[in-house]
Parts: structure tokens; sequence; C-alpha cells
């Protein structure tokens, strides 16, 4: 991830300073795309993992949380 970032960060600098040519502004679409999946997936990660509980210690997590752990789960298994 941090090489995907570093080169978004050349990139932009580079447009500061005397603009992209299309390829590389095609680069940079491209490379700012994965740094997104990249993001969404380690929240999504995350996300999953959470479990809610209420001031008495109960579990009060959304039912379709639950269900996206479950099937996060059976594809952890499976892989």
């Amino acid at each position: 991830m941090l090489e995907v970032l570093n080169r978004i960060n050349e990139l932009a600098k580079k447009q500061k300073e005397e603009g992209l040519t299309k390829t590389e502004l095609n680069e940079r679409t491209e490379l700012c795309e994965k740094y997104l999946q990249i993001i969404r997936g380690q929240i999504n990660t995350t996300v999953t993992g959470l479990k809610i509980l209420d001031p008495l210690g109960n579990d009060v997590t959304p039912e379709k949380l639950k269900e996206q752990q479950k099937l996060s789960l059976n594809t952890d298994n499976n892989a």
C-alpha cells in the first residue's frame, strides 16, 4: 500500500510543478482506484470484527452486521 501511496504523491507533486502526460494521468487514476480498494478492504475487515455492547454488557450488534460476520467467517474458513 505504501508503494501505491508514494507513487500517487510523486504524481501529485509532478502535476503541481509541470503537469502530467495522459499516460501519467491514467496511471494516477488506476493507482487511486487500487488505493481505495485497499482502504475499503481494511475498513470492511475492521467492521466485520466489531461487537457492539450496551452499558449492561448485552450484545446489541445489528442483525445485518451479524449476518455479514457469519458470511465473512465462512469465506475465511473456506479459503
